[in-house]
């Protein structure tokens, strides 16, 4: 991975300002999260299933809310995160809450130097791999810290969505489905605060679902279901709309994709 080392540098340095400003963000609500609030949504709560007693490793966990929510229904939890800062946070939340979750700080193609032993679940969520440029190593390190008839679940931002430039208003057709080169975006403030006093520098990747797929399956897992989604738990995108179930959509005249997908696989 030597080649996108400059690349994860920045964008670790990025993520290190973010969590200064999340943490004291709306959006992530630490006040209510303390009071015992879920940084969960319904649906990975619904497709994970029972986690009590299970080791579960959790990948690029940001500062550990959702790392410590799994740890809060009785999982035995490891979370990692390219930031020091989010590391730093996540281990402070888990003093302050007496729990027993282990925090690493780790880009993720360094997991198997870094997090020792197999795992009953490994779990990524919402906005993760577009940071990774090989997604055949990363379903590789997913498949070897699994045990024998493990599950690996994520649920992500859908491919077509990262097609759009939501920088610009409305949003542009801009970036090909297959587009294969890193992507290099600088914009003001951060997704939880606009204003922020931040300038984020990010570099990325697009990701097809068919190359998802076969980075797993390839690893030698096995897809027992891939799912998309219309609605999303985040007012993510501009001019969404709030639906009765507390979900955000796009406009009705931009509502031609899905928001989300998620899969779930078995390590046979």
């Amino acid at each position: 991975m030597e080649k996108f080392k400059k690349y994860f540098e920045v964008n670790k340095e990025t993520w290190n300002k973010k969590v200064g400003i999340h943490t004291k963000s709306e959006f992530y609500d630490i006040e209510g999260f303390l009071k015992g609030k879920t940084s969960l949504n319904a649906y990975e709560l619904s497709e994970v299933g029972h986690v009590e007693g299970k080791k579960l490793l959790h990948l690029q966990c940001h500062f550990g809310q959702d790392t410590l929510s799994w740890s809060r229904l009785g999982a035995k939890c490891t979370g990692i995160d390219i930031s020091n800062e989010g590391i730093a946070e996540a281990q402070k939340l888990n003093k302050t809450l007496g729990l027993d979750a282990t925090f690493i700080e780790s880009n993720l193609y360094e997991v198997p130097e870094k997090v020792k032993g197999k795992f009953d679940i490994v779990f990524t969520s919402y906005g993760v791999i577009g940071w990774l440029p090989d997604l055949k190593t990363w379903g590789e390190i997913i498949a070897s810290k699994l045990k024998k008839g493990g599950v690996f679940y994520m649920i992500e931002f859908h491919p077509i969505v990262w097609m759009f430039d939501f920088l610009q208003t409305p949003p542009k057709l801009t970036y090909p489905y297959f587009n294969k080169e890193v992507i290099y975006e600088e914009y003001q403030g951060t997704y939880t605060n606009n204003d922020a006093d931040i300038t984020s520098k990010e570099y990325g990747w697009n990701h097809g679902l068919g190359e998802v797929v076969s980075a797993l399956t390839s690893a030698g897992l096995q897809i027992e279901f891939l799912n998309e989604f219309e609605k999303s738990p985040y007012n993510s995108f501009p001019d969404m709309e709030k639906t009765n179930d507390g979900l955000f959509v796009l406009k009705e005249n931009q509502r031609m994709f899905p928001l989300l997908y998620s899969i779930r696989a078995i390590k046979k």
